[in-house]
């Protein structure tokens, strides 16, 4: 018969795991028991949410990290990393740009 050792925080969140091998997790959870961290024998991995209980950060130790953004599209909402959001940006800055009309004399100043 196979022993695994579970322990929960007192909002009952799985804290702590251990199985009859010897593997191990760890978990910690914030204030509204959204997961922020995580470990185990390959690594760690880090959460950050908004103060509406969005993701908005995640991070891995043996590499990567990633920032989220949330769009609205037909009241659904999406989630965008931050790399998406920025090109999207771009894309807008630079279709606003490429459609202006000739500078005028005074748009443009030699220094």
């Amino acid at each position: 018969m196979s022993k695994r050792i579970r322990e929960y925080d007192e909002n009952n969140n799985l804290i702590y795991y251990k199985d009859s091998s010897g593997y191990e997790e760890w978990y910690k959870f914030d204030k509204n028991n959204n997961r922020i961290y995580y470990k185990n024998s390959s690594g760690e991995l880090w959460w950050k949410y908004d103060e509406n209980n969005n993701l908005v950060y995640s991070k891995r130790s043996f590499g990567g990290e990633m920032w989220y953004k949330y769009c609205y599209k037909n009241k659904q909402r999406i989630s965008i990393t931050k790399q998406e959001f920025n090109e999207i940006e771009f894309r807008k800055k630079e279709k606003e740009y490429l459609s202006r009309k000739k500078c005028s004399r005074f748009e443009i100043m030699e220094i």
